[in-house]
């Protein structure tokens, strides 16, 4: 009697896939893979070369300053640094230079801040008008900006000169005696701060006008229609709605006057640049730090130098916080 067999259909003994089933899977795991890696990783791949730039020129060199402001280190022995604590602070603090220099980037600051932003303010809203060539005017506010602070100080170092100065040689036509604006104390920080407020004021008027252009024009419509005068809409229309910008402006115009240093510097003319003079009427917290580091070799009391800058900063942006905070709540 004859037996038939049969072969097993299908995969009733399990057998395994097709290759080509298998190669396909892998590949679609693969790409998966990459695209779980791709949206999870690629927004920190964009951002770490930011990073990497900013630990190797900012984070690293803050830290190291830190630690070098606790040594005491010259410049021709830089490797052989003596541990001294906090006696860098210490002396820095009962040094009646460094209070100088901070009182001198105080008021320096303040005369240059001051009209700087008003007058950046007054020609902002000018701007904000429909003049005719007004991309040019736009332009030319920029250009001081534009300019290096080399060629600006010495330009104006030469229109402040004692006795041949254009600046005396206009005061003597009304009457006014010449005036030594590098050894008087007010007057040489009442002429670096003309430099400042030369180079900054159209940055800022642009700045200003930026935030004017933001705000509703309805918001004039009402004010005008509830007879409000150009000035009363100003006060009351255009301020408070770039207040945020005002604030901005506030902020950065006193960081850049705590880190002043190039104008002082070349508006000395020579060795009396790194001092502030000879009685140190026009010296910076800045200046100071380049005295005690590229003057007197003693990189130690330039680091604490630094870190009290710092320090400052810190605290200008605290109470620039404290400022906003209170606006938004009376706003």
């Amino acid at each position: 009697m004859a037996t038939s067999t049969s072969t097993p259909q299908g995969g009733a003994l399990g057998t395994a896939p097709p290759a080509g089933n298998r190669a396909s899977g892998d590949r679609q795991g693969r790409r998966n893979l990459l695209h779980r890696l791709d949206l999870r990783g690629a927004p920190y791949a964009f951002v770490a070369p930011f990073f990497v730039v900013f630990a190797a020129f900012s984070f690293y060199p803050l830290i190291y300053t830190s630690w070098i402001s606790l040594h005491r280190v010259e410049m021709s022995s830089l490797n052989l640094m003596e541990w001294v604590a906090f006696d860098n602070y210490t002396a820095l603090w009962h040094d009646d230079r460094f209070w100088n220099a901070l009182a001198n980037t105080i008021t320096i600051g303040v005369i240059s801040t001051v009209p700087q932003l008003m007058m950046a303010l007054g020609l902002a809203h000018l701007l904000n008008y429909k003049l005719r060539g007004s991309t040019f005017f736009r332009v030319a506010a920029l250009t001081p900006y534009a300019t290096s602070v080399g060629a600006a100080a010495l330009v104006f170092t030469m229109l402040f000169e004692r006795d041949f100065g254009m600046i005396n040689w206009m005061l003597s036509l009304v009457g006014v005696d010449h005036v030594d604006w590098e050894n008087n104390k007010w007057a040489a920080q009442t002429a670096i701060s003309t430099i400042v407020i030369w180079r900054w004021t159209g940055y800022n008027a642009l700045l200003y006008l930026a935030a004017m252009q933001a705000v509703p024009r309805d918001r004039y419509e009402a004010a005008a229609i509830d007879g409000a005068s150009r000035w009363q809409q100003f006060l009351q229309v255009t301020v408070p709605g770039i207040r945020s910008t005002i604030v901005f402006t506030i902020v950065l115009s006193t960081i850049g006057a705590t880190q002043l240093f190039g104008e002082p510097l070349i508006f000395g003319q020579g060795p009396n640049g790194i001092t502030g003079g000879a009685d140190n009427q026009y010296q910076t917290l800045g200046l100071l730090l380049y005295e005690e580091g590229w003057k007197n070799y003693q990189m130690g009391r330039a680091a604490t130098v630094a870190w009290a800058m710092f320090l400052l900063l810190i605290l200008v942006f605290v109470v620039q916080r404290v400022l906003k905070r209170a606006l938004s709540r009376r706003s």
